[in-house]
């Protein structure tokens, strides 16, 4: 792709706190630590990118992401109004398992999470990596040609997918489709000619 990808994972919410998975559920808010979290990666990418910068901003249609993204844009002095909401972008799907404890769903089915934050198993009705794959590629294949830096609001499992795919990762043996190493919530990375460097590393944790 041409220009800079930057590419950072939303705030703590209040399903994070809770232990509470959400997936693709579009409204979760932000907690006061994930407006911190946001606040430190818009300080961050201000002194990368200084003031006012030729930037495109991108961001899933949650709740979340586009929280996030309104306290980064303060700090850039961009109009939050000018990102396209893209649903591509959202975190995997969660089916059945959506808006449920944790606690509850592994005492149904067993373990559901190996760290660093990798989804060990699918809902019955949720979304496979595969799946997420194919619909951030179909993402960057429509803005491949796109001149410039872009800014992109995403998510734990969705966002790890987009990178491994842009850092040309070989598919990951159990879930069958390329990922990138986790990063904490409120972390921002830079890629660019298929390499990547963080930007800043978060202090969330949390799960999808």
């Amino acid at each position: 792709m041409a220009g800079r990808l930057f590419i950072a994972r939303h705030g703590e919410t209040v399903f994070n706190a809770a232990k509470r998975l959400q997936g693709d559920h579009l409204h979760t808010p932000l907690t006061r630590a994930g407006f911190a979290q946001a606040d430190g990666m818009g300080a961050a990418l201000a002194r990368v990118l200084g003031p006012r910068p030729a930037l495109s901003l991108h961001a899933s249609d949650t709740g979340r992401a586009l929280q996030t993204l309104a306290v980064i844009t303060e700090h850039l002095g961009l109009d939050w109004h000018d990102a396209a909401h893209d649903p591509r972008l959202v975190e995997i799907g969660m089916g059945c398992w959506g808006g449920r404890y944790y606690a509850d769903v592994i005492a149904e089915v067993g373990p559901v999470i190996e760290a660093p934050e990798m989804l060990l198993r699918c809902a019955p009705d949720g979304e496979s990596y595969p799946q997420i794959a194919d619909r951030v590629i179909n993402w960057l294949a429509e803005h491949a040609a796109d001149p410039g830096d872009r800014l992109v609001i995403m998510h734990g499992i969705s966002s790890r997918v987009l990178r491994g795919v842009l850092l040309g990762l070989p598919p990951h043996p159990v879930f069958g489709a390329p990922v990138a190493p986790g990063l904490p919530q409120g972390s921002v990375v830079m890629i660019a000619d298929g390499r990547e460097e963080i930007v800043v590393t978060g202090t969330g944790g949390g799960h999808a």
